[in-house]
């Protein structure tokens, strides 16, 4: 018996992290018995006068969210960090370490309207999103080392408010992904003298199998590492190490595959595609080292793997020994590929 990626388990290698995921993808022929989850498909009212993101609407902390037009960035009213705060006593105890933390969090709404999604939004408004974000990178990486920008999308990823928009958390620590990440792509480069993500997209480009869209900027892919069923990676063509870095024009051509991407993810089960999606670059901050060996990536992890209502779970082996998937990220770009670039509701 010949082995077959598409019918047989095995194993497959991450660089980034230096982790194994198990794939079995002969178990996408067993019935589902499982949990199922509502579908959300009404996408609400323009304005909501009880939403404390739309304009005009007081916040739970009696700020009064003033009238924006396009994007609008506040401190989060209850943030995980703090800008002012005392710091533990030191321990030199290896079992019971501790560390203080400082940061802030903010809330960036994309767009006043709730009743829009990345998917639904024009390309000039997403290119005003990427700007924003851009700014808040700048603003906030001149102080921490790590300023992550990330949107939690739908109420099965723990989203309370349906209203687009995302979160933007600023640390005065590397946080574990990204340090392992960077850890990783430093020695691929001292071992290979190229970023490791530029190989990566190169052998992509040739290989086209797990490719999902591309301009002339951008790839989006299903990293051929995946854990999450529709796990998809946005990638550029040219070496880039944070978002500021990228042109007037790679704004908007990133605002196309985001809009194609997300598109494609609500045709494939006729819904809005919950996700949590965020962005890794170069670490930032006055002290900021080297960083050739970063290239700017975007993160999209949603969690439906069969239909609108079934959603993946990580839970048994892969939180006590492996990661697992069933479908291949091979199938999966297939799926993801073949899907329109005009939104069904349109």
């Amino acid at each position: 018996m010949e082995f077959n990626a598409s019918e047989h388990p095995h194993k497959r290698y991450n660089p980034l992290k230096g982790e194994w995921i198990l794939v079995s993808p002969h178990r996408m022929k067993r019935p589902w018995d499982g949990q199922t989850e509502s579908v959300f498909n009404d996408m609400g009212p323009e304005f909501d006068p009880t939403n404390p993101l739309c304009p005009g609407v007081v916040r739970s902390s009696g700020i009064l969210t003033p009238d924006y037009k396009s994007t609008y960035v506040f401190t989060n009213d209850f943030p995980a960090m703090l800008e002012d705060t005392p710091s533990p006593p030191q321990s030199d105890d290896p079992l019971f370490k501790i560390e203080g933390v400082k940061g802030t969090c903010r809330v960036m709404c994309f767009y006043p309207k709730s009743n829009v999604t990345i998917a639904l939004m024009s390309i000039h408004d997403i290119v005003t999103v990427i700007s924003s974000w851009i700014q808040q990178l700048e603003e906030l990486g001149k102080t921490y080392p790590w300023v992550q920008i990330f949107e939690n999308k739908g109420a099965i990823m723990g989203c309370s408010n349906h209203h687009p928009h995302c979160q933007i958390w600023a640390c005065s620590f590397l946080p574990n992904e990204p340090r392992i990440k960077d850890i990783h792509q430093k020695e691929y480069l001292e071992k290979y003298g190229r970023p490791m993500l530029m190989d990566y997209v190169d052998r992509e480009l040739k290989a086209k199998i797990r490719i999902v869209t591309e301009n002339q900027h951008w790839v989006v892919l299903v990293p051929f590492w995946a854990i999450w069923p529709y796990e998809t990676m946005i990638l550029p063509k040219r070496h880039v190490k944070r978002m500021n870095e990228i042109t007037e024009h790679e704004k908007t051509t990133l605002a196309s595959v985001m809009k194609i991407l997300t598109i494609k993810y609500d045709n494939m089960f006729k819904t809005s595609f919950p996700y949590s999606m965020g962005w890794h670059g170069a670490p930032t901050g006055p002290n900021c080292e080297s960083s050739d060996h970063w290239v700017f990536h975007g993160i999209y992890l949603p969690p439906l793997l069969r239909s609108a209502t079934v959603k993946k779970f990580i839970s048994g082996f892969e939180l006590l020994a492996q990661c697992q998937r069933d479908l291949t990220a091979e199938q999966a770009a297939e799926r993801l590929r073949s899907q329109s670039d005009i939104h069904y509701l349109q």
